[in-house]
């Protein structure tokens, strides 16, 4: 199993209480802290890596809009890729919506050159309905969203693979010779044959089972959707019939799923991060709203001492979810959570 590593953006309230001075040495040292464990390097567990680091493409907090900062993506990415050596870089998920495909081509493809070639890249329909509003997208259809996604993947793909967005008449989106240069610096096979092009990861997220996961079985390289058992082998299913369906080999496509983890020594230190959680949320989402958020923390999958997540996460694998990509509410101020989950559960099931 491999692993990735949510850093704190402020998008679901984890830099309240920071300085807005001291948000980014926060991420940044978080960062490093990954990409030096993606090394082996000398920190706890380092021996055990982490090989990604992800961001939300956000741009107002949850579970309620608030004047708390959430810092944006794809200027993170950047940033990221400038200040790491080792770790790849995504985002979980970008919304293809928020910026034109020819645009996020290009963003992306000079991001992998800045890294070295270690973009990944998240991508959905999106959701968010009062952010789009608020910052005057509209809120179109489901339909249309995921006709955007459709077409903006297809569009990407041409610009990565080739350097051209060549024509494309879409009901959404129409191109003409948008050039992007530089190419990706990653090499990814296409085709019967193999042949390696210019690329980067396709991450397609969500589990809609009529047209997301039809779409992550023709351009997908990584999908990402429930991380619960039941769901998580019922949208599997459903993937390897689309995958059937337009002739692609299901295990070409890697399934990765996205956890909050809240992990102890001990019952009583998970009580404490649960009460830790439950004060954090009445504090800055007061209401129904913050009253769920905390729920979702108390009733996941992924609470209970290292032997238990183990024991959880092995039967994830058994279901075929071979990448991990964790959330620890209190990251930006400590770390003995992940350091535990490193020390730990890694070990137990990296590849």
């Amino acid at each position: 199993m491999r692993f990735g590593l949510f850093i704190p953006q402020g998008w679901r309230m984890s830099l309240t209480d920071i300085p807005p001075e001291q948000h980014w040495e926060t991420m940044l040292s978080l960062l490093h802290y990954a990409d030096n464990a993606a090394a082996g390097e000398a920190v706890p567990g380092g021996e055990f890596a982490w090989e990604s680091v992800w961001v939300y493409d956000h741009f107002h907090t949850v579970p309620v809009a608030s004047t708390e900062a959430t810092h944006e993506a794809w200027s993170l990415m950047a940033a990221f890729a400038a200040a790491s050596q080792r770790v790849r870089l995504g985002q979980m998920c970008t919304c293809m919506a928020y910026r034109e495909p020819t645009y996020l081509a290009k963003v992306a493809s000079t991001v992998d050159a800045i890294s070295g070639g270690r973009v990944e890249m998240g991508i959905g329909a999106g959701w968010y309905e009062h952010e789009w509003r608020a910052y005057g997208y509209g809120f179109p259809t489901a339909g249309e969203r995921l006709r955007a996604l459709d077409e903006g993947v297809q569009i990407m793909e041409r610009m990565w693979r080739t350097g051209s967005s060549g024509t494309f008449e879409g009901k959404r989106y129409q191109v003409d010779g948008a050039l992007c240069y530089p190419q990706p610096l990653q090499q990814l096979p296409v085709g019967d044959g193999g042949a390696e092009v210019p690329s980067i990861p396709l991450w397609i997220a969500g589990g809609g089972e009529k047209k997301t996961l039809r779409i992550a079985a023709q351009h997908a390289q990584y999908t990402n959707f429930s991380g619960s058992p039941e769901e998580f082998a019922h949208r599997s299913r459903i993937l390897e019939e689309h995958c059937r369906d337009v002739g692609r080999d299901f295990g070409e496509i890697t399934r990765s799923a996205n956890y909050n983890v809240v992990i102890g020594e001990n019952q009583a230190a998970i009580d404490d991060k649960l009460a830790w959680i439950d004060d954090h949320f009445a504090r800055y989402a007061p209401g129904d709203k913050g009253h769920r958020e905390s729920s979702l923390w108390r009733h996941g999958l992924m609470v209970g001492t290292p032997e238990q997540i183990v024991e959880k996460l092995t039967e994830m694998r058994s279901l075929g979810m071979t990448y991990a990509i964790t959330y620890f509410a209190d990251a930006a101020r400590d770390r003995d959570q992940i350091e535990l989950f490193q020390r730990q559960v890694i070990p137990e099931l990296q590849d």
